[in-house]
Parts: C-alpha cells; sequence; structure tokens
C-alpha cells in the first residue's frame, strides 16, 4: 500500500508539472514551426534579390547558406529559451559544445574558412573551366564546404574548400582566350622550311584562330627520330578545341600531301642462331 501511495504522489506531481509546463512547451513547438516556416521565406526572398540583382552566383549560394544557418540557430536559441533553459546557462552550453565542435570538425572549419577566401579572393566562378587537386572540370557550384566541378567525362567531382584554397589552381576561362602548342614531328630528310610553310598556312586559313597576336611555327627540337615544330597559336575558349583538333589533323593530311615525312618510333631487331654455333663448337 505505501508503494501504491508513493506512486500515485509521484504520478501526481509530475502530472502537475506537465500540465504546467503544457504551455511552455506548446509555445516552443509553434515557434519551431513559425519560425521554420519564416526563414523557408526570408531565404526565398534573398535567393530572388541576389537573381535579380545578378550577383556571382558563387557569392549567392554562399549568402543564402550562411543566412540559414544563422537564422536556424538563432531560432534553436528561442525556442531552448521557452523550454525554461536559463540563458546564460545556454551560453555555457553552447560555448562548451562549440569548442568541442570545434576540436572534432578541424577539417570543416578549414573548409568553411576556404570557402570565405573564394568568395573574398575569387580565383574562378561558376561556369569557369579550371584545374585543381589533379582534377580538371567546369565549376558548378561553391558551397560552405566543398567546390562542385563537372569533369570533360561528365563526372561530379567534389574538393574540400580548403585543400583548394591551399593547392595550385589553373583557371582556363577567366581572361577569355587562350594559346596553344602542338608538336608534329618531321623526318630529318624533309624540307623544315617547306613544312613550316604548309603549317602556317593552314593556321592562317582558320578564321576562328587569331592573326594578332600572329601563329607561329617554329623548331623546338631536333630529337632521336624527328625534328619537333611546335604550332602555336591563339583562340577564344569557345572556339579553342575546335581548332586545336583541326590543326593536328589538317597538319597530317597537308603534310603526307606534300611528301613531308611524319616518323613513328621504329626499332630494329637482330636475330642470332646459337644452335649453330653450339654445333660448331662441338665438331671441334
Amino acid at each position: 500500500m505505501q508503494y501504491l501511495d508513493n506512486w500515485e504522489a509521484y504520478a501526481t506531481e509530475y502530472t502537475d508539472k506537465f500540465i504546467d509546463f503544457l504551455p511552455s512547451l506548446l509555445y516552443a513547438v509553434f515557434l519551431l514551426v513559425f519560425g521554420l516556416w519564416l526563414i523557408n521565406i526570408v531565404v526565398k526572398y534573398i535567393r530572388k534579390y541576389f537573381d535579380k540583382k545578378d550577383f556571382d552566383p558563387t557569392l549567392e549560394n554562399f549568402a543564402v547558406s550562411i543566412s540559414n544557418w544563422t537564422l536556424k540557430i538563432i531560432l534553436f536559441i528561442l525556442v531552448i529559451t521557452k523550454l525554461g533553459v536559463e540563458t546564460t546557462s545556454l551560453v555555457a552550453i553552447i560555448g562548451a559544445a562549440g569548442l568541442a565542435i570545434g576540436l572534432a570538425l578541424q577539417g570543416s572549419l578549414s573548409n568553411f574558412a576556404g570557402g570565405v577566401l573564394i568568395i573574398v579572393l575569387k580565383p574562378f566562378k561558376v561556369g569557369d573551366f579550371i584545374e585543381a587537386q589533379s582534377v580538371s572540370g567546369t565549376v558548378k557550384e561553391t558551397s560552405l564546404f566543398y567546390t562542385k566541378l563537372i569533369t570533360f567525362g561528365n563526372q561530379l567531382a567534389i574538393i574540400p574548400n580548403g585543400q583548394l584554397t591551399n593547392d595550385n589552381i589553373i583557371n582556363y576561362t577567366i581572361l577569355g582566350i587562350r594559346k596553344d602548342a602542338i608538336t608534329i614531328g618531321i623526318s630529318y630528310t624533309s624540307d623544315i622550311k617547306l613544312a613550316r610553310d604548309i603549317l602556317m598556312k593552314l593556321l592562317k586559313e582558320r578564321e576562328e584562330i587569331f592573326q594578332d597576336p600572329e601563329p607561329q611555327v617554329v623548331v623546338t627540337e631536333l630529337a632521336d627520330s624527328a625534328v619537333n615544330l611546335s604550332i602555336r597559336f591563339w583562340a577564344t575558349n569557345e572556339n579553342f578545341w575546335d581548332c586545336h583538333w583541326y590543326a593536328i589533323e589538317e597538319a597530317k593530311i597537308r603534310l603526307e600531301a606534300a611528301g613531308v615525312g611524319i616518323p613513328f618510333p621504329q626499332r630494329d631487331v637482330h636475330f642470332y642462331n646459337h644452335s649453330e654455333e653450339d654445333n660448331g663448337d662441338n665438331n671441334s
């Protein structure tokens, strides 16, 4: 009977406490739901504002992410406060949790700092073709912690911002034009001047190849089995690869048509009949 009385007393006590706490709980739930709804509206408004002003997509994604997380953290603090947690205790808890999380997520903090550097220094933007961390691709998105590239093979490469900002970055797009250098080997018996004239003619016939700066054909090396000529020209980013492939194909077709030899690696193999030598030794 005493156990039953104690249970009833506990049940009555905690029921009364729950009833007293229920308004705060309902208010906190309402605040959470309403706050998340309001945050979504604010974030959409911020995104629309950036779209109207035609800001850099990298800056837009970064600003939207920062705003979203900042508002959610503020909402979390308000909800916890309405549940009766004292502000001083909450600050102490957040400080301790922040220290522990900071130590555990040093790499993530480094990536966050890298994202900030990318936004401030702007080594590239969305749509640029870059090479970094041994990966080449078109920048699709730069978020708080990672940068996404679409590779030439239509694959998604995700690179941490911390590693990205601490490595060399080659931006092929930012200057608008690119210079190509294609090596073509001709045989030592071929006429170098004839080969140069042929290659220069094909470079001048292509409208997409810049004539200022003027294209060049120069001898770069007297290699083991060929005299190497370098075809050098400038083109816009949009026309670069078409001009590159055109120069390679036309160079081979026109040089061969003019009788200019294009050598390829060759190797002489000598066979020895050791069985005859062995027989001669045995007869002696």
